[in-house]
């Protein structure tokens, strides 16, 4: 029935903040930009080494998020990385803070969380 996860919707507060944020510190690809003019809304599709994965929105005045991070809905979003350490310090050159690493108690693999410009919680799990 279902394939694969298409791609994940994320709205923003600050375009353009948000923009550098996935493509100039993490590194996503730009797709396609488009501006909504009926909407003042901007439409961003990026991808993850050539795969579309997200949309970045902006829309006027969008509410802010409930809780971080147990509120009902997406929890937060994860990405694989080879070394955890390596994007962890990448991130922190680029201001963005971490938390400390954890192992999961399941796979005794190494994760860990931080937040986008809008406090959307991203988590890095080393595979």
């Amino acid at each position: 029935m279902l394939n694969a996860v298409h791609h994940i919707a994320i709205i923003c507060s600050d375009y353009e903040k948000s923009k550098t944020f996935y493509t100039t510190i993490l590194g996503l690809e730009i797709l396609r930009e488009t501006y909504r003019e009926s909407r003042d809304s901007y439409k961003l599709d990026l991808a993850l080494n050539g795969e579309y994965v997200i949309e970045l929105f902006s829309f006027p005045n969008p509410p802010k998020r409930t809780s971080r991070p147990e509120g009902c809905g997406l929890r937060h979003l994860a990405f694989k990385v080879g070394d955890i350490k390596k994007v962890i310090r990448k991130l922190n050159t680029n201001n963005v803070t971490t938390e400390p690493i954890r192992i999961d108690e399941f796979t005794n693999k190494k994760f860990t969380f931080f937040s986008d410009p809008d406090d959307l919680p991203l988590e890095i799990y080393e595979i």
